[in-house]
Formats: C-alpha cells, structure tokens, sequence
C-alpha cells in the first residue's frame, strides 16, 4: 500500500481542489488512494474534496463495479468572483493539457464522451 507523502507546508500557488479536479483530469478511472498519493492529501480530504466538487456541479460519477469513472464539467464557471466568467477548461488546459485536448475534440466533432 502507498503512503501518502509527507504534506507541503508553506503557501501554494493552487488549491487541494484545483489539484484533485486535475488528477481526475489526467485519469477518469483514478482511485481516492491514488489521487489522495499524487496530491499528498489523506483519502478523508480527497473524498470531501470530491463530494465539494459533485455538489456543486463541477464533477460527477458513474459507478462501474468496485471503481469509479468520473465526469469533469468543463463549461462550468469558477467560484470566486476574481475569475468571473472562467470556465474548468480553460483552468485544466494549464492543469492537465491531455483534458483540454479531449475536450476540444470532443466539441468539434460533436461526439459525447462515454467515460468524460
């Protein structure tokens, strides 16, 4: 079993949010063990952070057997009123630019995306 790293401490340029939005980002199928490792949270704060997200619209999930797949809205607009207007996309394309690149593609060519 991973441990989870030892926490940064100090100020960061990005939220906890913002990081586990982008872990999702980079693998839809992700587990909490992991995204909580990759962003050096516990489970507990990356479950919170997740049901933070699907309360509010940002972020959904389709359960598949034992894991989950999980779907990033990325026309939804960010909260604070500093960046008024600015969607999720514009947010991940700095973030995870293989999210951006999907959801491009996706636009384009009009097909929805199944695990998205």
């Amino acid at each position: 079993m991973d441990e989870v790293p030892e926490p940064h401490t100090g100020w960061t340029f990005l939220t906890n949010h913002a990081r586990v939005l982008a872990a999702i980002a980079d693998n839809r199928n992700a587990r909490i063990r992991d995204i909580a490792a990759h962003c050096r949270l516990t489970e507990r704060a990356v479950q919170k952070i997740i049901a933070d997200l699907e309360q509010d619209g940002y972020l959904s999930h389709v359960r598949k057997g034992r894991s989950n797949t999980y779907r990033i809205e990325p026309g939804e607009v960010l909260r604070h009123p500093a960046e008024s207007g600015l969607a999720v996309a514009s947010l991940l394309s700095l973030l995870a630019p293989d999210e951006a690149r999907r959801a491009t593609s996706s636009d384009v060519d009009g097909g929805s995306r199944a695990s998205a």
